[in-house]
């Protein structure tokens, strides 16, 4: 999410003045909600359900159509609070229509009339083994959990995610695809990454990104004088497949950099960015520096994206503000 506002300018930070544990962030142009205040239940309520907050019935799916509807609609909503702190349904807070909505969280595009309202839609899709990694390097080295405590809880809540979350990406506009790296064998550590940004071709005011030339399938290796590679290198590829029987295009990165100012000559080879000019993938990937996954595809490909979303917007804005002036003409 800091990504993908910070493209839009200013901080996105909780409303001024609100709930200290409000999941709402807010900047310059953009409201970003987290859908986990449609929840239902309480954490309790939760537990004496035998339900996962995965499970469609813990959470108000009527509640979240009304007001997203309402505020794309330009209105006001008074949006219920889930506190991820203590488990319980705070007292609602005013939301104000933004010029950009984001909605992110378990659901965004499980209800068919919420998915009708989204302009663009964007699938996180972590592979089990990468999470699994993950989730074995934070909860035992932060937390001090067991591992078959932590197989337990992956394991308990697959089943809901199968069923309610997994299915959603077949929605979505693009997916970022997070897999364990291909350039070493049997790796299971996880951080050495391969992400493919799967892009769904025929979305209106969206133009997929291309290596080289569209429609081509390529595999690129950019190591050498002109990008500084450490074992296991960097390897790029593209081309066309299908998934969920639609038409997409695969942009893919299997490795890290050692450099991001080298990265200009990685996006110098790249097309349809919807940069304003050019560097500006490499400008925004050394801005935030700091940020998660900026030495591999995963900062790469959200940096990427948050500049599709802002061409997406500056489009949409611009059909609204010439259609008064279509109708005086007629």
């Amino acid at each position: 999410m800091r990504r993908l506002t910070s493209v839009f300018g200013g901080a996105a930070e909780p409303p001024k003045g609100g709930n200290p544990d409000s999941n709402t962030l807010i900047s310059d142009t953009t409201t970003v909600i987290c859908l986990d205040d449609y929840h239902s239940l309480d954490r309790t309520g939760r537990k004496e359900k035998g339900v996962t907050a995965l499970d469609p019935r813990a959470n108000n799916f009527d509640l979240m159509y009304e007001q997203v509807k309402a505020i794309k609609e330009g209105k006001a909503v008074d949006k219920p609070i889930y506190n991820h702190v203590t488990g319980l349904l705070d007292p609602p807070e005013l939301i104000q229509p933004p010029k950009i909505l984001v909605i992110e969280g378990l659901h965004p595009m499980f209800d068919q009339r919420v998915r009708d309202l989204l302009d663009f839609s964007i699938y996180l899709d972590i592979s089990n083994e990468v999470k699994f990694a993950w989730k074995i390097q934070r909860d035992m080295a932060e937390r001090g959990h067991s591992l078959e405590s932590i197989k337990a809880s992956i394991e308990a809540r697959k089943p809901d995610f199968d069923a309610y979350i997994d299915p959603q990406k077949q929605y979505a506009d693009a997916v970022i695809e997070v897999l364990p790296t291909q350039l070493i064998p049997d790796d299971n550590e996880g951080k050495v990454l391969r992400v493919r940004l799967i892009m769904k071709e025929g979305v209106k005011h969206f133009k997929p990104v291309y290596l080289f030339d569209e429609g081509s399938t390529i595999s690129w290796i950019p190591c050498g004088r002109k990008l500084t590679c450490s074992y296991p290198g960097i390897k790029f590829a593209y081309g066309p497949e299908s998934y969920f029987g639609h038409e997409v295009s695969v942009l893919e990165m299997d490795g890290q950099f050692d450099r991001l100012d080298e990265l200009i000559y990685v996006e110098s080879h790249l097309s349809n960015l919807s940069a304003k000019f050019y560097g500006e993938v490499t400008q925004q990937m050394l801005k935030h520096s700091d940020f998660p996954g900026s030495n591999n595809g995963t900062g790469l490909f959200q940096t990427i994206v948050g500049l599709k979303i802002r061409d997406l917007y500056e489009q949409i804005a611009a059909e609204k503000s010439s259609a008064p002036l279509e109708a005086t003409k007629a």
